[in-house]
């Protein structure tokens, strides 16, 4: 129980810090499609959506160092601690050169043979490629600080860097709207240089307070661990690789037929996924620790518990942002945007529902993880994440819209939740039956009340301020009664219980002697 209530805390603290960066990306995505320029914003979300997707191929990456740690953190070995980040740190690095000489050469393919940009945005939109490239090698190499600072779970120490990343983005949206130079390439270089800043912050304070992030290479003669964390680093970057090809490679066939101004809608709504997924994510980087730790002590049962309650609570804090979002979404976007991109309202609501689907499973994928045999499951899975892109194409090419790309990802999502559950009951052995019905049916159940719950404001009221505080207020009251009753069973609701009741009494422990030192 002690487990569950540090997740609850932990969650608690990047949910106070989600609340801040939120709206400041938001409100910069607002001011920097402004300042840009529906062009040149598109041009920016396919030439430099390697920095939007930096934050996925660094949370996919940083499972391997955190589950090796995780993992002598719950046999409590300090020299086995010491021994994982320095054999993560010659790893990454080795990844970062090939992924950075990749990229190089991919670059002039892409401007050559793919890209569709205007001859005079050429030059703009190649230094925005150079600030990405570079932007994706200093992740790579600070994926072992980050798995050290979640092994750790010390939440706050993620919840003062994104803040701080989130004001730096803000001050470039708001400068490059004052200059008169090229607005693109300076974007593009102060975004990448703004990665690279809170990348070198997280290193010193990593080397300053952890021991175990001390340098030691005498640490790497251990061949055994070397030999087994490159395993399962590159299966795992396998993964992570197809996806980043499956997810960039949405924003070059969609450029290739329809041009940089609908590749300005997708960047618009990967944006409100993004800002909205971060929510339940929270939840996800407070709960895999504790998933690796309990496969580490060799407590099966326990991480089995912690897969499946993480699945209900993380689809349950997305739900609840993106019923209001989807039912209300043309009208936020004119508040935010001022004008929306064609497209950009139907590409978020498919992407949304996409995200629901996936968040379901995604858990279990830690749990695959922990155990530590993913060679077969990276590769089904991987194969798998490539196959929407050609037929996306396909569809292209015998013209129909743009939208169905969408859809196609979203069948997708059911697929791969499918092999997901399939690798989870055969490595894990968890329970099938009783995940479909434990997670997926009542959290599609409470889903269903609830999207019905706050659809009905709409059909009655006109557009505008009053309709969308019923929608909200309506959501939000649908979504306590039916997720209480419906999609949380009687342990479930004692564990949130306990949890509440723990969080209030340690507040009036720190305010009785806060109280008592004055």
């Amino acid at each position: 129980m002690q487990a569950f209530h540090r997740v609850f805390r932990n969650t608690g603290i990047l949910y106070v810090r989600m609340a801040i960066t939120v709206f400041i990306s938001l409100y910069a995505t607002r001011l920097t499609l402004r300042a840009l320029g529906v062009d040149d914003f598109g041009i920016f979300s396919v030439v430099g959506s390697t920095i939007a997707m930096l934050s996925f191929l660094n949370a996919s990456m940083v499972g391997t160092t955190q589950r090796y740690m995780s993992f002598a953190n719950g046999q409590r070995d300090a020299v086995a601690l010491n021994a994982v980040f320095n054999t993560s740190i010659a790893i990454h690095a080795a990844i970062a050169v090939v992924v950075a000489v990749i990229l190089w050469l991919a670059g002039q393919v892409l401007f050559e043979h793919v890209f569709t940009i205007r001859a005079e945005r050429v030059g703009a939109a190649r230094v925005v490629y150079g600030a990405a490239a570079a932007s994706t090698f200093f992740a790579i190499i600070a994926v072992p600080y980050d798995a050290a600072i979640n092994a750790r779970e010390n939440m706050l120490v993620f919840a003062v860097l994104s803040t701080i990343e989130a004001l730096l983005k803000l001050a470039v949206a708001l400068y490059i709207g004052a200059i008169t130079s090229d607005r693109l390439e300076v974007y593009g270089v102060l975004i990448a240089f703004t990665a690279i800043l809170i990348f070198a912050i997280k290193a010193a304070y990593c080397h300053v307070r952890y021991a175990e992030c001390r340098m030691a290479p005498r640490s790497l003669r251990d061949r055994s661990l070397l030999k087994r964390m490159s395993a399962f680093a590159g299966w795992s970057f396998f993964g992570s690789s197809s996806s980043l090809v499956s997810n960039y490679g949405q924003g070059l066939v969609i450029n290739s037929f329809f041009g940089p101004a609908v590749n300005s809608a997708q960047g618009v709504a990967a944006q409100v996924s993004g800002q909205l997924g971060a929510f339940a994510g929270t939840m996800l980087k407070a709960l895999n620790p504790m998933i690796a730790k309990s496969e580490g002590a060799g407590d099966r049962q326990l991480m089995l518990e912690a897969s499946m309650f993480g699945s209900k609570l993380s689809f349950f804090l997305l739900m609840i942002f993106h019923v209001p979002m989807l039912v209300e979404m043309p009208y936020v976007f004119d508040l935010w945007l001022g004008h929306t991109p064609q497209y950009a309202v139907i590409f978020c609501r498919l992407l949304l529902v996409r995200n629901l689907v996936e968040q379901l499973f995604f858990t279990l994928t830690a749990s695959i993880a922990a155990v530590g045999e993913i060679k077969k499951y990276e590769v089904t899975s991987s194969l798998l994440t490539l196959v929407p892109l050609p037929v996306s194409w396909g569809l292209f090419a015998i013209g129909w819209p743009p939208y169905w790309i969408y859809i196609v990802y979203l069948v997708y999502a059911v697929l791969a939740s499918a092999v997901i559950l399939r690798f989870a009951a055969t490595l894990c052995q968890c329970p099938v039956g009783a995940y479909l019905s434990r997670v997926v049916g009542r959290c599609m159940l409470a889903l269903a009340l609830c999207l019905a719950s706050a659809s009905a404001p709409a059909l009655l009221l006109a557009p505008g301020p009053t309709r969308l505080a019923a929608v909200i207020a309506v959501s939000v009251l649908a979504f306590v009664a039916f997720v209480w009753t419906i999609g949380l069973d009687a342990a479930e609701r004692r564990s949130v219980q306990s949890a509440v009741a723990g969080a209030a009494a340690a507040a009036r422990r720190r305010l009785l002697k806060g109280r008592g030192t004055t």
